[in-house]
């Protein structure tokens, strides 16, 4: 498993597992790596999804309710609601990861960690989101 690949898995358990919590819930990311593991590169490239992400959470939350037509944010699966919020803020802000790597990467995670349908889901919001972005 490659270190961006690994930095992205580690990113979507954090953000649904804060999602999970509530606020008690202990959101330090030394005390996630503690239990998780990472390497220092995956760790680094991690630090940067989530703290990016968790930035620009209302900004991606509008986005993502605006595309996830009939559905409530709340009401998506959490896994596949973080999973969005992470590629969402990788197709914004990170301009040097081509969109079809964020978004193949965010359907593999998909398959992996929630429903058979999700890899489908995923790939139909970040793929209007992908031509929303490049028309502005």
């Amino acid at each position: 498993m490659g270190v961006r690949h690994e930095g992205r898995e580690a990113a979507i358990q954090f953000l649904y597992q804060r999602d999970q919590g509530g606020p008690g819930e202990s959101t330090d990311l030394a005390d996630f790596y503690s239990f998780r593991g990472l390497s220092p590169a995956a760790r680094r490239f991690c630090n940067e999804l989530v703290g990016g992400t968790m930035k620009s959470l209302p900004e991606i939350d509008q986005l993502l309710q605006e595309h996830a037509q009939n559905y409530q944010l709340e009401r998506l699966s959490a896994v596949d609601r973080n999973i969005l919020r992470l590629a969402i803020y990788e197709l914004l802000y990170c301009p040097k990861t081509p969109p079809a790597v964020t978004i193949n990467e965010a359907i593999t995670i998909a398959k992996k960690y929630s429903t058979q349908d999700s890899g489908r889901f995923v790939n139909g919001i970040l793929d209007k989101i992908k031509l929303r972005t490049e028309k502005q």
